[in-house]
C-alpha cells in the first residue's frame, strides 16, 4: 500500500468529515431535537480518531478522543450543550482542522498537541464531570504551560509508554467489602503511577448515600505488566465497574505486529483480538453484550463490533484497524468493485485542458476536410467532432460542484460575526444544488466573503433600531442561486436599512469621484461603492470599515467573466446580484464575423438572428423595432474600429443578460463553434467587452466577446462607442 497516497486521502476525507461536524454544530442550536445533528458530530470525530490511529498520528488521536468522550457524554444524555459549550466545541473543530491541514504541509510530521489545544481540551474538564458550563474562556498562548494539579490526563494519557487506566467503581462496591484503595495500592507495586486523578460525583439531598462509592479514577501507569495482569487488579470488583485499559504506543505496535505476522485468517474480528492477546474474553463477552442490546433497541445506533471496542476503549483504533485488514485479506483477492474514485483537481484540470486541445485539432480537420470536399471524409470529421463535444461535457461535468457547500461555510461566518456585532441574524440558504464550475466555486469565496460580512455590520441594523422601524428583532440574511439565461446567478440579500444614497453621493464628491450638479441613476450611485477606498462606515470595525474589499469583490468578479448589480431600497435591505458564467473552459459559442476579422458570442446568450434593414428604427439612435419592441444596438466595426466598405446587409444578433435584451450588428453570420476559452494576457485585460480568445480551426486567433460588458455599454453610453471608450 501506498502509505503517502493513503494519507492524503485519510487528510481529504477528515476535511471533509470537518466540514459535516461544523455544519451540524452550528444547526445543533436550532433542533427541536438534535439527537441526529450530535450522532453526526460524534461519528465524524470517532472516524477521524479511528483513521488518525492507523497512521499513528498520535496528537490527533488524543485530541479527537477526549472530544469523542464529551459527545458521547451529550449522546446518552448525560451533559446538555447550551451556546457557550457550543461555541467552545466550535473551537476545538477549528484546532482539530488546523491539525489536518498542518498535516498536509508537513506530511512527514505528526501534529502533537500545543499549547492552545491543551487549554482547549482542558476547557472540556466540565463537560466530562458532567456539569453545564456558562461560559468559556481560552486564551491562546504561545509558550508552553506547565500541567495544573490535580488536572486530568486528558486525550489517553502523556506518556506514550503508559497504560491509561479509565475507572469508574460500582455504586455497591464499598458494600460488598471491598475498598478501591486497595486497587490503587496494588497498581503501585505493578509499576509507577506517574499521572492519577479523581472524578468524584456526589448526588445532592437525599440522593446521596454513604455507603455508596461515587469514585472515578484516571490513571497513567508505568508498567511492563500486559493486560491479562492488570485486569486481575481489578478482578473483585469488574461485575460493577467500568474499567477500560488503554495499552502505550509501544503495547499498540506491539499488537498490530503479532496480528499481521499472524498468517491469512478469515476468523471473526473478536477471535483475531483474543487470540493476540488485545483484549480477554469478558472483553469481547461484554462488546457483544452491548451489540445484542442495540441490535434489538430501535432506533438505536447499531454499532460495529469494533467500533463498540473502539468506543468502550478496550481496544485502540490502531489495532482494530490491523485486525479488520487482516480478516478483509481473503475477501480482498476475490476483488471488491469501487464505484467511486477519488481523482486529484490538477489531474482533473489536465484533462479538460487535453480536451480544449481535442476540440482545437477537430475543427481543424474538419476545416481541411471541407475544404477536399469529399463527402466520406467530411461525415467522418462531423462524427469525430460530435464525439469530441460529448466527452467535452462529459469532462466538464467532472469538474461542476454545487454551491451548497460553500454557502454552508456562512453559517459560521454569520454566528461568529452576528455575536461580535451583538445581532442575532438568520441565515437563509436557497439553490444549494446548483451546479458550476469548481474553479469558479473556489474563486468565489472571497467575493461572497466580503459581501456578507459588509451586510451583516452595515446592512442588518440594530436591535433598537429594527424596532423602532417596526421590524422583527431578528435580521435575515439569504444566499440564492439559481440558473438563468447560461449563466448563474448568486443573490446575497438581506432586510437591512438598505444603502444610503446621499451619503454615499456626499462621498464620492469628497474623494473627486463625481462632479459637483452630474445626475446619476441609482444603480450609477450603488456601483460608486465599488471605488478603491470608498467607504461610508461611520468607524473602523474589525469587521468592515477601512475602504478595502468592495473594490476587490469587483475585481474578482471580473475576472470571472461576471458582473454585479445591487438593488436597495432605503430601511427595507440590499440585493447583491452576482452573474458568472457556468464554466471558464471550453463553451458552445456563436462565431460572426467583422471585416476581415472573426469574433464569438457565447451561444446561450444568443437568442436570435436578423437582417439589420427591416427592423431599423433609428440609425442615429442606434435602435431597432423588433416585432414592436424597441431594442438599442451596437456596431462591432464602431467597438473596434474596423475600417472598410459596409457589406450589403448588416446582420443584428440579438443576445440577451439576465432581463436586458440588446442586438450587436455584425457583418456576417459564421454558425455554431465549439469554443476553447483562452485567456488575455496582461496587456489586454483592461479592455472592456473582450472576454478573451480562442483559436479557430484555420488557426486564427478570434476574440471572444463579454456580453454583459457590451450590454452596460448599450445600456449606459449617451455617445457611440469606440474603442478608446471602452478602456479603463
Amino acid at each position: 500500500m501506498d502509505m503517502d497516497l493513503a494519507k492524503q486521502t485519510f487528510i481529504q476525507e477528515a476535511l471533509e468529515l470537518l466540514a459535516s461536524m461544523e455544519s451540524a454544530l452550528l444547526a445543533f442550536e436550532d433542533q427541536a431535537d438534535p439527537g441526529e445533528s450530535i450522532n453526526a458530530i460524534f461519528r465524524a470525530v470517532h472516524t477521524i480518531k479511528g483513521s488518525a490511529g492507523l497512521f499513528g498520528l498520535e496528537g490527533i488521536v488524543r485530541f479527537a478522543h477526549t472530544l469523542e468522550t464529551v459527545l458521547d457524554r451529550v449522546r446518552n444524555h448525560e451533559v446538555s450543550l447550551n451556546r457557550a459549550s457550543i461555541s467552545h466545541l466550535l473551537e476545538c473543530h477549528d484546532h482539530l482542522a488546523g491539525m489536518v491541514n498542518d498535516l498536509a504541509s508537513q506530511p512527514e510530521g505528526s501534529p502533537d498537541l500545543d499549547p492552545h489545544g491543551r487549554q482547549l481540551l482542558e476547557g472540556l474538564v466540565p463537560l466530562l464531570e458532567g456539569k453545564e458550563v456558562a461560559a468559556f474562556e481560552v486564551v491562546r498562548v504561545d509558550a508552553p504551560v506547565a500541567e495544573t494539579a490535580g488536572a486530568p490526563a486528558l486525550g489517553g494519557g502523556n506518556g506514550a509508554d503508559c497504560w491509561h487506566l479509565s475507572i469508574r467503581f460500582g455504586r455497591q462496591v464499598m458494600q460488598d467489602g471491598m475498598d478501591p484503595l486497595a486497587c490503587l495500592r496494588y497498581l503501585g507495586t505493578l509499576g509507577t503511577i506517574s499521572h492519577l486523578f479523581s472524578l468524584i460525583h456526589l448526588p445532592e439531598g437525599d440522593a446521596f448515600n454513604p455507603e455508596e462509592c461515587y469514585l472515578g479514577l484516571e490513571i497513567e501507569l508505568d508498567t511492563a505488566a500486559d493486560r491479562k495482569t492488570l485486569e486481575e487488579v481489578f478482578e473483585f470488583v469488574r461485575e460493577e465497574s467500568v474499567i477500560r485499559l488503554i495499552p502505550p504506543h509501544a503495547k499498540i505496535r506491539e499488537y498490530v505486529a503479532l496480528i499481521q505476522e499472524a498468517g491469512d485468517s478469515g476468523d471473526l474480528l473478536g477471535d483475531i483480538l483474543v487470540k493476540c492477546g488485545c483484549i480477554s474474553r469478558d472483553d469481547l463477552r461484554e462488546a457483544l453484550q452491548i451489540q445484542g442490546k442495540e441490535l434489538t433497541t430501535p432506533g438505536s445506533m447499531q454499532r460495529r463490533l469494533g467500533e463498540i471496542l473502539m468506543d468502550e476503549q478496550s481496544v485502540p483504533p490502531a489495532v482494530v484497524a490491523a485486525a479488520l485488514d487482516k480478516q478483509r485479506r481473503p475477501a480482498d483477492r476475490q476483488g471488491i468493485e469501487s464505484k467511486v474514485v477519488k481523482v486529484q483537481a490538477d489531474k482533473l484540470d489536465r484533462l479538460v485542458d487535453l480536451v480544449g486541445e481535442i476540440v482545437i485539432a477537430g475543427a481543424s480537420a474538419h476545416v481541411l476536410a471541407a475544404a477536399t470536399k469529399e463527402p466520406a471524409l467530411i461525415e467522418s470529421t462531423a462524427i469525430i467532432n460530435k464525439l469530441v463535444e460529448e466527452i467535452r461535457d462529459n469532462a466538464l461535468s467532472l469538474r461542476m460542484v454545487q454551491i451548497g457547500e460553500t454557502f454552508n461555510r456562512f453559517r459560521r461566518v454569520v454566528r461568529d460575526v452576528s455575536r461580535e456585532t451583538g445581532k442575532a441574524i438568520e441565515l437563509e440558504i436557497r439553490g444549494g444544488d446548483t451546479e458550476l464550475d469548481k474553479s469558479i466555486v473556489e474563486k468565489l469565496s472571497d467575493p461572497l466573503m466580503h459581501i456578507v460580512r459588509n451586510a451583516i455590520d452595515h446592512g442588518i441594523e440594530p436591535v433598537e433600531v429594527r424596532r423602532a422601524r417596526g421590524k422583527v428583532d431578528t435580521g435575515s440574511l439569504t444566499l440564492a442561486a439559481t440558473h438563468e439565461a447560461g449563466s448563474i446567478v448568486i443573490e446575497v440579500s438581506d432586510d437591512g436599512g438598505g444603502l444610503n444614497r446621499e451619503r454615499i453621493l456626499a462621498k464620492a464628491k469628497e474623494k473627486g469621484l463625481i462632479r459637483e450638479g452630474e445626475v446619476l441613476s441609482d444603480q450609477e450611485v450603488w456601483q460608486l461603492i465599488f471605488e478603491p477606498g470608498f467607504s461610508t462606515a461611520a468607524a473602523v470595525t474589525d469587521i468592515s470599515g477601512r475602504g478595502v474589499g468592495m473594490d476587490v469583490v469587483r475585481r474578482n468578479i471580473d475576472d470571472l467573466r461576471g458582473s454585479i448589480e445591487i438593488e436597495s431600497y432605503e430601511s427595507a435591505g440590499t440585493t447583491f446580484r452576482i452573474r458568472l458564467p457556468l464554466t471558464l473552459a471550453i463553451i458552445d459559442g456563436f462565431r460572426v464575423g467583422v471585416g476581415a476579422g472573426s469574433y464569438v458570442l457565447p451561444l446561450e446568450l444568443v437568442q436570435e438572428c436578423v437582417d439589420l434593414g427591416p427592423f431599423l428604427e433609428s440609425a442615429e439612435n442606434h435602435l431597432v423595432n423588433l416585432r414592436g419592441e424597441v431594442l438599442p444596438f451596437i456596431r462591432l466595426r464602431e467597438i473596434f474600429g474596423v475600417h472598410g466598405a459596409l457589406p450589403p446587409r448588416e446582420q443584428v444578433v440579438v443576445v440577451r443578460y439576465g432581463e436586458t435584451r440588446a442586438g450587436i450588428v455584425v457583418d456576417r453570420l459564421l454558425g455554431e463553434f465549439q469554443t476553447v476559452i483562452k485567456p488575455l494576457g496582461e496587456l489586454f485585460r483592461q479592455i472592456r467587452g473582450i472576454g478573451g480568445s480562442t483559436i479557430l480551426g484555420s488557426g486564427e486567433v478570434a476574440l471572444i466577446l463579454d456580453v454583459p460588458q457590451l450590454i452596460q455599454l448599450v445600456a449606459t453610453a449617451n455617445r457611440r462607442p469606440t474603442l478608446s471608450s471602452t478602456v479603463n
